[in-house]
């Protein structure tokens, strides 16, 4: 239980609060009814709007709200906000920082990966098999045994980084995205591990390139010149630490569905050409990134009066949910035809790496089912969700057979 909890999610909300990180829904669905921008004074003070329309509208409001400041937590006290382009930039500048990287995230690119990413997934899975020695009453854990390992390794592969360390990536992003929600310091110091790790593997670069992200932003030009060392690391950590938290949250909250929806899970076995549309729809229903924005001219959305230097939180699940947008908007329909989500945002910001996103949850279903094809949630365990910024299961256990 929370030392403090909310009383009224209208003018006390906590996204760190519990009941918020275990089940949202019900809080959305009286939000949207009763307050849908509602306002809190924890944390340093932020709006959350909960509608599809208010989210929308402040993710294409570059006017108004910056991107300077992305994190839905108030930065530790003396601390400098971190630059990453392009997700932390706003226009002009992010149109050409952004630009610079599109080549390396075409569909074409992206279907290159997939051989290394099934690779990943097989090898996982053995390690599963291995362990459960056919038992059927061993307990594996979908996040923390598979869906935890994917996109770490996939996006280590893309920066040319040593696949290794995989554990200290997943370090790295679990203090900065779970246990830094209690302490920013432990953000903080994880962020300065992450550049001093990154301005090694520059030097390197700089001595011999390689076939890499890296080597590539070495290269690249800006407005007629190389990238500053800065806009080098910043870019570094973003690629990094975007890719890894978000895509296994969103794996392991899809496995966790199918563990618990044996119809779905049933149907997709049988239908395995109807995974592209559940990937979407498990996107939509379970979309796992807040991002933040700053108020930077004062405004107005929906009757509420923002000032400069307010937070608002863009509350992209909440909006994925908004019935007034989704039919059904609280039941995961697998064949749904017409999903106008945003998963992965809306406006310029919209997230680089979606193909990518899209490729390994599609390609990690499509290889669990093939191997586990009637797993379930195993009766009498927890599991376990974390949230703030970035919502998903830490933990899930299932039986395989």
């Amino acid at each position: 239980m929370a030392e403090n909890p909310v009383t009224d999610w209208a003018t006390d909300f906590d996204i760190g609060d519990p009941t918020y990180e275990t089940d949202p829904y019900q809080i959305w669905d009286e939000l949207r009814e009763r307050c849908p921008i509602a306002h809190t004074e924890r944390r340093g003070g932020a709006w959350l709007p909960t509608r599809y329309d208010d989210v929308a509208a402040i993710a294409y409001d570059t006017e108004h709200f910056s991107s300077r400041d992305t994190s839905v937590l108030p930065s530790p006290e003396g601390s400098t906000t971190l630059v990453a382009p392009p997700i932390t930039s706003d226009p002009p500048f992010h149109t050409a920082a952004r630009r610079i990287l599109l080549p390396f995230f075409s569909p074409r690119e992206v279907e290159k990966l997939e051989k290394k990413t099934r690779s990943v997934c097989t090898e996982l899975l053995d390690a599963i098999e291995q362990r459960a020695g056919g038992d059927p009453t061993v307990v594996a854990d979908a996040a923390g045994d598979y869906a935890q390992h994917i996109p770490v390794r996939i996006i280590a592969h893309m920066l040319g980084i040593p696949e290794s360390d995989e554990g200290r990536f997943t370090d790295w992003a679990v203090r900065i995205f779970q246990e830094g929600a209690s302490d920013p310091e432990i953000t903080r110091t994880a962020i300065r591990e992450i550049l001093d790790f990154f301005g090694d593997e520059v030097e390197r670069r700089r001595q011999e390139r390689s076939e890499d992200l890296i080597s590539f932003l070495l290269d690249a030009e800006l407005d007629g010149g190389p990238l500053t060392e800065k806009h080098i690391l910043g870019t570094c950590f973003l690629l990094l630490m975007a890719g890894i938290d978000t895509t296994w949250s969103s794996i392991g909250s899809s496995l966790w569905h199918l563990a618990v929806t044996p119809d779905d899970r049933d149907r997709l076995v049988a239908e395995p050409e109807l995974l592209p549309t559940a990937v979407e729809e498990l996107l939509r229903a379970y979309a796992p990134v807040t991002m933040g924005r700053e108020v930077v001219a004062e405004t107005e959305v929906n009757g509420c009066p923002m000032h400069v230097g307010d937070k608002v939180l863009l509350n992209f699940p909440s909006g994925n949910r908004d019935p007034e947008k989704f039919d059904r908007a609280d039941e995961v329909l697998i064949d749904r035809e017409q999903n106008r989500h945003f998963a992965f945002g809306i406006g310029i910001h919209r997230c680089l790496g979606s193909n990518v996103a899209r490729m390994e949850m599609r390609v990690a279903l499509e290889c669990w089912l093939e191997r586990f094809p009637t797993f379930a949630l195993a009766e009498g365990t927890e599991v376990r969700w974390g949230g703030a910024q970035v919502r998903g299961p830490r933990a899930v256990p299932v039986l395989l057979v």
